[in-house]
């Protein structure tokens, strides 16, 4: 627009302007000095959320993606939670160039509490009205049952452990308390030998004071006679009570003589 004088104007329209029209623009009138304005050309893109409508779990952080493409130049951009800005320290924008454009990436990180739109918005100075994409995150309550399956899961697995390992170590407890091969093998000697001691014990002994001795006599009739006779030790005292069945030396064995003829 040059301003001719106070009453006075003159406009100079664009049609489908494009960013070789960008440069000095040159007014000049009869009666004044040229007015030059520097003309600047800007280009939107298209914005949008990537993964569209959400449902999430209460309280967990969620995450949602802004993509902005082919922008002159890079463009700023911005959330909003239910119509209200988000803090810039929320998010975080990256920007890279394309060719003679720029594209543009923009990640928002929040817990969920309810139900939520979310709203991303990229704008360049020549847009009157940021443009905008935005999504519906619906939020669900924490399911109880599952936290709880899950938590006695690993109370279940945890017993198990336990069980395994107190059946294993009773096992070489008792193991620990069993005599080995060794020890049975020496006590059943030791409890052998004990029993031959004990029955040579209960054995009667021999008597040595019976002396038996057989005599064989030839008889001039014919035949032999068998002359046995029982020999038993006093102890070298006369016995007067054996002396009467039987003669007594003078050693004192005391003797039975028994004779029989064949």
């Amino acid at each position: 627009m040059c301003v001719i004088n106070v009453t006075d104007c003159v406009e100079f329209t664009i049609h489908n302007v494009s960013r070789t029209d960008a440069g000095p623009v040159i007014c000049a009138g009869d009666r004044l000095l040229p007015k030059t304005a520097q003309l600047y050309v800007q280009e939107n893109g298209t914005v949008s959320i990537i993964g569209g409508n959400a449902t999430v779990t209460q309280d967990h952080l969620v995450e949602f993606k802004c993509v902005s493409t082919a922008w002159y130049p890079s463009p700023s951009v911005s959330w909003t939670l239910n119509g209200q800005a988000v803090d810039s320290s929320l998010y975080n924008t990256t920007s890279m160039a394309d060719g003679d454009s720029f594209n543009s990436t923009s990640i928002l990180t929040f817990r969920a509490v309810r139900d939520t739109t979310v709203e991303c918005m990229a704008a360049v100075p020549a847009l009157k009205t940021p443009q905008s994409s935005s999504v519906f995150m619906v939020v669900v309550p924490t399911d109880w049952t599952v936290l709880i399956a899950i938590v006695l899961s690993f109370a279940g697995f945890a017993l198990l452990v336990l069980l395994i390992l107190g059946i294993i170590f009773c096992y070489k407890r008792r193991k620990a308390k069993e005599p080995n091969y060794q020890d049975e093998l020496r006590r059943v000697r030791t409890q052998s030998q004990l029993s031959v001691n004990a029955l040579g014990q209960k054995q009667g002994q021999v008597n040595p004071s019976f002396v038996g001795q057989t005599n064989i006599i030839p008889r001039d009739s014919g035949g032999f006679q068998l002359d046995y006779i029982n020999i038993v030790e006093t102890s070298g005292v006369a016995n007067s009570n054996l002396a009467g069945n039987g003669a007594v030396d003078e050693l004192g064995f005391h003797k039975h003589r028994h004779a029989t003829t064949v």
